[in-house]
């Protein structure tokens, strides 16, 4: 399916440095947002990539995100830590939580690190690879304060946000095998690619502002406003209901409800409760080899098209080689989107149309 445009990686990611430059990011965190936004976009998971840009240039120039700030300590007991993200980038607030908890890990066998009053953290599985890479297990719970989203099981509105879970498990000389999902049926972000593209969502994830199920994305953008559902109905509510709790409350942040509605949708903070593990310090000798060999016993399954069965992560590493080797393929609208908040960042309109058409230029 045509996408419209195919990015060049590198150009891609210094064009959005450079609009967070104009915006007033330092160099460091224009490079954290930058890596974090790109990644996503190579991963597969464009709803937490670049096209996240115009939301951010919004929630600033409305005075909620705030820029060139960073995670403080509230309360550190040793093992475990809480920090308030003092509503700076969740991309910086995030990478230094993270940053501490593998610290404490490598000190204490396991650490859990809670984080609170975070701009946007996005793709939640960024930070769980970090923990892999350092050799750790890890388990998200994060919830989305005040912009609810989503509809519990039974309801006819939205009451909570897409609550994500993750957890990761390292794997030696291979790639790790990792659980990131919004609880919603599909995330909020793949409604707006959706609703850019012209194209409908699968059934079983939106209702309208009537509660009546509808494929059409332009009800979680355009008003009356309907909701998303959680996946496997009570299952996928259960499981948002404890990402609440365990990611909000727990955290020493917010959970949703009518004291903490956030005025503006482009307002998206996030509280996260992360545990991470050292598997060494488990007396599981063969866990490697265990697991190898689960994964090759799933793999051997009889299936019926010419498609292999993945693991959890393999559909991110496939993505990586491709569009590594092809381009990050990004809509119109929300190419569109990116360009034009690079001017209301402050860049001068021949400088991003310049960078634009390099973006665009995917001989790689």
């Amino acid at each position: 399916m045509d996408t419209g445009f195919r990015l060049h990686p590198q150009r891609l990611h210094h064009f959005i440095e450079k609009i967070l430059h104009y915006a007033g990011s330092e160099p460091q965190e224009a490079r954290l947002v930058a890596d974090h936004l790109l990644a996503a976009n190579l991963a597969g998971h464009d709803s937490h990539g670049v096209g996240m840009i115009p939301s951010y240039v919004r929630s600033l120039e409305q005075g909620y995100l705030q820029l060139n700030r960073h995670a403080s300590v509230v309360k550190d007991m040793g093992a475990v830590v809480t920090l308030n993200g003092n509503q700076a980038f969740g991309q910086v607030a995030a990478h230094e939580a993270i940053s501490l908890g593998i610290e404490k890990a490598r000190q204490h066998g396991l650490a859990a690190v809670a984080l609170h009053n975070s701009h946007h953290i996005g793709r939640i599985g960024y930070w769980a690879e970090q923990c892999a890479a350092a050799g750790f297990i890890s388990i998200h719970f994060v919830n989305v304060v005040g912009d609810p989203m989503v509809a519990p099981f039974g309801g006819k509105d939205s009451r909570f946000g897409t609550n994500p879970f993750c957890v990761v498990f390292p794997r030696e000389g291979q790639s790790p095998l990792l659980l990131d999902y919004a609880t919603s049926a599909i995330a909020f972000g793949k409604t707006r690619v959706a609703y850019h593209k012209g194209e409908p969502v699968p059934d079983g994830c939106l209702i309208d502002a009537q509660g009546l199920p509808t494929n059409d994305p332009a009800v979680m953008h355009r008003s009356p406003l309907g909701a998303l559902v959680t996946f496997a109905q009570h299952k996928g509510y259960a499981l948002a209901a404890l990402c609440e709790i365990m990611g909000g409350a727990l955290s020493g942040g917010q959970t949703t409800h009518q004291g903490s509605l956030q005025a503006s949708v482009d307002a998206i903070f996030n509280c996260m409760t992360t545990i991470i593990l050292n598997p060494d310090m488990f007396a599981a000798p063969d866990m490697q080899q265990q697991t190898q060999a689960f994964v090759e016993w799933v793999k051997q399954s009889p299936h019926s098209n010419d498609e292999p069965i993945l693991v959890p992560g393999e559909w991110e590493e496939n993505n990586r080689r491709l569009r590594k080797a092809q381009g990050i393929p990004l809509d119109p609208g929300s190419w569109q989107g990116i360009c034009a908040a690079a001017v209301r960042a402050g860049m001068p309109q021949d400088e991003a149309d310049r960078l634009q058409a390099d973006c665009e230029q995917v001989t790689l």
